[in-house]
């Protein structure tokens, strides 16, 4: 017996099979355009594995509201918000559903499974193209009075603005192409930084200076005692010293160094979310 989980993106939907955790039979289709064609896709893919499937784990965007069964805010996926979208699912598939946040979902994979399996108290960063997260207080994923917990990315930094806008490097590429009419992306980034690159250089270290002060704010009002990055960019081997080095500093300047943090990357990477869906599926119906 196992579980169709599935990873809802604005441009493309994951999916895989997931059974005694290992996740197999994994693939994509883009984005329907409707809920209709999405329903259909996701039906396609459940009768497609090859194993009993006994329900359907789900990474979505947006605010999920499991008491009201539903996806509230905005995302790029217009369609999956303020509906019943459990009810019109488990309907149309005859299965058992389950949806969480699709941040929330790496987190509950690295706590589960990952980088935060030994840990009680952890935030969950995740550096994309803007910045989410998760906050796990006692091991328990915490959403929050409006389920905003984790939206650090709306955080206002030492910078006047919000998190989002200089804490990843997608903006590190954009900032980079607007200053020298050169296109590039992130990993176009770091092959500048190897190559010594000044400006690349600047621009990065910007990013990793407005992170650890995001993380500043993080650690003096929750204390997680690890702080895990998620996120493309966590597949630099770096990334964890050069974030904890800055937020050291800016803890040792306050005097409460005692409180630092352990920093690490993520460990599932690209997988996160798909099995932070199936974590969460088995804790909420077992």
């Amino acid at each position: 017996m196992g579980l169709a989980v599935f990873d809802i993106g604005g441009s493309a939907v994951k999916y895989g099979y997931w059974n005694d955790k290992e996740l197999t039979q994994q693939g994509k289709f883009k984005t329907p355009d409707t809920f209709e064609e999405m329903k259909a896709h996701l039906k396609q893919v459940v009768t497609s594995f090859e194993g009993t499937v006994e329900g359907v784990a789900m990474s979505a965007p947006g605010a999920v509201n499991e008491n009201k069964r539903v996806i509230e805010g905005i995302s790029a996926v217009p369609y999956l918000h303020n509906r019943p979208i459990y009810k019109e699912l488990e309907e149309y598939l005859l299965l058992p559903v389950t949806i969480e946040n699709d941040a929330n979902c790496a987190g509950i994979a690295e706590i589960e499974l990952g980088s935060g399996k030994d840990n009680q108290h952890v935030v969950f960063v995740v550096l994309g193209t803007g910045v989410g997260g998760a906050v796990f207080i006692n091991r328990q994923l915490y959403k929050g009075a409006h389920l905003f917990g984790g939206e650090f990315g709306l955080m206002m930094n030492r910078t006047e603005n919000i998190f989002s806008s200089n804490g990843t490097v997608v903006k590190v590429a954009d900032k980079y192409k607007r200053l020298t009419n050169n296109v590039v992306n992130g990993k176009d980034i770091f092959e500048k930084i190897d190559k010594n690159d000044p400006l690349a250089y600047k621009l990065l270290n910007d990013m990793y200076d407005n992170v650890a002060n995001a993380l500043y704010n993080i650690q003096v009002s929750l204390d997680p005692e690890l702080v895990i990055i998620g996120g493309g960019v966590s597949a630099r081997p770096e990334i964890a010293n050069q974030i904890k080095s800055r937020l050291k500093w800016l803890l040792e300047e306050q005097g409460v160094s005692a409180i630092l943090p352990e920093v690490r990357t993520c460990y599932f990477g690209n997988d996160a979310n798909l099995i932070g869906a199936a974590m969460n599926f088995y804790n909420k119906q077992h």
